[in-house]
């Protein structure tokens, strides 16, 4: 009997010392996170799994939020991972208002410290195979500072396309996801204090199609969240 325990101990001995290494890499230095929802359509579609870089702004006792060292802060524009104001959930979504900024939307028009950003037409038919919110979604390229990136709006249901003007607090973020009218975000939530904030999200990793039967998305596999392929 003893014998047979030993060889089931040595046996799993390599997958207990993987588990051992993983999970802290996991909790301190990269991550990946399932995304279910729409809300940052088109960037991220429902099925994704995205890269979490968590070293992106500081280091963190792993299972923790406390920060060992801290070298950055996020950019407006980065879509990072962070733990709702609300009840704690992980959510993904946009950083659009930086410490001491007011965010403010007129008509769906974004508005940073009262200069409105500018907007690139794009062809939303290339889109709609993937959005089932709304028959003629409408999609532009928001200029977000240097960062630019997809937004989509949703004519046909009723959201909250005017917002503020609100001016965002010390060591917080206002978060809004890319499909406005389809995103429970700042808005609603309030801004995100620092702490809050887990990782930034550089890039999709894999993609699957939740409407057909997980079938994957290889052109999706990879993809940048922003144009420039930051």
């Amino acid at each position: 009997m003893n014998h047979m325990a030993n060889k089931i101990c040595r046996e799993l001995r390599p997958f207990a010392l993987f588990f051992m290494i993983m999970i802290p890499f996991r909790s301190a230095v990269a991550d990946w996170n399932w995304v279910p929802t729409g809300s940052m359509k088109p960037s991220i579609l429902e099925g994704e799994m995205v890269f979490v870089n968590k070293l992106a702004y500081d280091l963190k006792v792993p299972f923790t939020t406390l920060h060992v060292s801290t070298w950055g802060n996020p950019d407006r524009g980065d879509v990072v991972v962070f733990l709702s104001p609300q009840d704690g959930t992980r959510l993904v979504k946009r950083v659009i208002g930086l410490p001491g900024d007011t965010v403010q939307l007129r008509n769906g028009v974004l508005y940073l410290n009262g200069l409105p950003q500018q907007y690139s037409p794009t062809d939303s038919a290339f889109f709609r195979r993937d959005v089932f919110e709304d028959a003629n979604p409408v999609v532009a390229i928001e200029h977000l500072e240097a960062c630019d990136h997809y937004v989509m709006s949703l004519p046909g249901r009723p959201a909250l396309r005017s917002f503020g003007p609100f001016v965002v607090p010390p060591d917080q973020y206002f978060m809004m996801g890319d499909s406005r009218d389809n995103s429970a975000d700042s808005r609603f939530t309030g801004p995100v204090p620092r702490a809050a904030i887990v990782g930034r999200v550089p890039r999709v990793l894999f993609s699957f199609d939740p409407s057909r039967h997980f079938r994957p998305r290889p052109q999706r596999f990879l993809q940048p969240m922003d144009l420039d392929g930051a």
